[in-house]
């Protein structure tokens, strides 16, 4: 049985203050890429008491995804965005979930984002990481943009950055490190650049910048 909204709102505003608290609440925060960014950026916002997530994806679970990624064994063969949408209201019952199943096109981009405040790029696709940060840019400019570069091996944790780009435009990771060029990706350091992503969220919500 899930605590009533009011206790969960109130206990929320004890850790962030009601004025912060209350801007998590209304604000409405896509992300785009469910893997071990995504996922891991949705449960820190979920927990934070972001009020609405959208979530966009159309690929499913598998067994590789486990050691970096926030779903379960019994998940697998599932679509992502069905199976994080199950376990984000285990954790935060009264977070708002809007699911797309689809792949992000510049064609659909638009219409599917048009509500969000901010929008987290989560892809491990470059080809797709540009698209969707050129089409926010570009034809969403009053939007902000969060997306992540370099994340890979087991390089130091302090490397892992977040940097202001633009007014509306921040870049997670280390910037350099690829998937192609040896260990791959291990599961602490794809949850650190998604901890700095979430993280730019908040502190925008809160009204923080990066200089």
């Amino acid at each position: 049985m899930y605590p009533a909204k009011e206790q969960w709102y109130r206990a929320l505003c004890e850790r962030h203050s009601e004025d912060i608290q209350r801007k998590f609440t209304s604000a409405t925060v896509a992300i785009c890429g469910l893997g071990g960014l995504g996922s891991n950026i949705a449960v820190a916002l979920a927990r934070a008491g972001v009020g609405k997530l959208v979530l966009v994806d159309f690929d499913k679970v598998d067994i590789t995804n486990l050691h970096r990624q926030q779903y379960k064994a019994e998940q697998i063969g599932r679509f992502k965005t069905e199976a994080l949408a199950e376990n984000l209201k285990e954790i935060s019952p009264y977070t708002e979930i809007v699911l797309h199943t689809v792949k992000l096109t510049e064609e659909n981009t638009v219409d599917l984002l048009e509500d969000a405040d901010i929008i987290c790029e989560a892809f491990d696709n470059v080809e797709c990481k540009a698209q969707l940060v050129n089409t926010v840019l570009e034809r969403m400019p009053h939007k902000y943009v969060v997306a992540a570069s370099g994340m890979a091996g087991l390089s130091s944790a302090n490397t892992i950055r977040t940097r202001k780009v633009t007014s509306k435009f921040y870049l997670c990771g280390d910037e350099i490190s690829d998937v192609r060029d040896g260990l791959g990706l291990v599961s602490s350091r794809v949850m650190l650049c998604a901890s700095h992503q979430a993280h730019m969220v908040l502190r925008i919500l809160a009204n923080e910048f990066e200089v």
